[in-house]
């Protein structure tokens, strides 16, 4: 991370309000984020465990917490997220063996009492928070010994592309700043969990025209919340500047989108008090998977 990160501070509230106004259209858009939350969820399948508690941390409109469920009968599920209206969605989705119990909070300040959960299931939530540390020493708090911690968020490498052209375009933040893996690696280390792993996989989406992009975006709430971002609409003649500017990119008649997923878990150590015990399980062996559809 560069030493000024000033202009990527994160506004909470403003990416609230976002994901919101996203939690209607967020489904239709949001076919990576579905893909990727099935790749992690399919490692469970190299874990033997049984939990009876379960934290799904950034629930969204509740995809995993439903498959959770149905991979864990007996498990109670909370589905967390920031936004009221993503957990509407969760409620209404059918088919549940049996309702989660949905919590509003922000996953950096987590309403309950230490050691509620056996396991916590994460997807493409870490990527909101600034600094992953504290987040995680929140996240061992509430988690009982020996349990299991299951996360995905993106890379630094996320959406170069875009980054790159409005870069060459004004001088204001209009991407989020993605954290590298080694160092969520550290963070881990130093919030004293036990055995964690990290592995990352290059996923790239592409796009006839730079719209559809930046159209999908906005369905899944990732808007610019950045401090650095403009004040004010952005004009035609800039979105054009920066169309032009993506164009360098394309190859072979399309536009890359790039996407750094970073994969990790980790298990709260059995003393919790001195980091010390765990069970060392590791994803190495696991196979790349094909190339996520383009969208038009």
């Amino acid at each position: 991370m560069a030493e000024d990160d000033t202009g990527y501070q994160l506004d909470k509230r403003q990416a609230r309000l976002a994901f919101e106004r996203a939690a209607d259209t967020y489904d239709e858009a949001a076919a990576l984020q579905l893909e990727i939350g099935q790749r992690l969820l399919e490692r469970l399948d190299l874990i033997r465990m049984r939990p009876t508690r379960i934290l799904d941390l950034g629930a969204g409109t509740g995809v995993f917490s439903k498959a959770l469920q149905q991979r864990y009968h007996k498990a109670q599920v909370v589905a967390l997220d920031l936004a009221l209206a993503m957990l509407r969605h969760t409620r209404r989705r059918g088919g549940w063996l049996r309702k989660p119990a949905c919590v509003c909070a922000d996953g950096e300040r987590l309403p309950f009492a230490d050691d509620s959960f056996d396991f916590i299931f994460s997807n493409l939530m870490l990527q909101w928070c600034m600094d992953p540390e504290p987040v995680f020493t929140e996240l061992r708090r509430v988690l009982a010994p020996g349990g299991l911690l299951l996360f995905t968020t993106f890379g630094p490498d996320t959406l170069m592309e875009l980054r790159a052209s409005w870069e060459a375009v004004d001088g204001h933040t209009h991407v989020n700043r993605f954290i590298d893996m080694h160092d969520v690696g550290d963070a881990l280390m130093h919030a004293r969990w036990a055995e964690p792993v990290m592995d990352s996989e290059r996923i790239t989406v592409t796009y006839r025209e730079l719209r559809t992009l930046m159209q999908d975006l906005k369905q899944l709430g990732a808007h610019n919340v950045t401090a650095g971002r403009p004040r004010g609409l952005t004009g035609r003649q800039r979105l054009m500047q920066v169309t032009q500017a993506y164009e360098r990119f394309r190859s072979d008649g399309v536009l890359p989108a790039s996407y750094e997923v970073v994969y990790g878990h980790a298990w709260s150590p059995l003393n919790k008090q001195d980091g010390a015990g765990a069970v060392d399980v590791t994803l190495s062996g696991l196979q790349p998977r094909p190339p996520v559809p383009r969208r038009d």
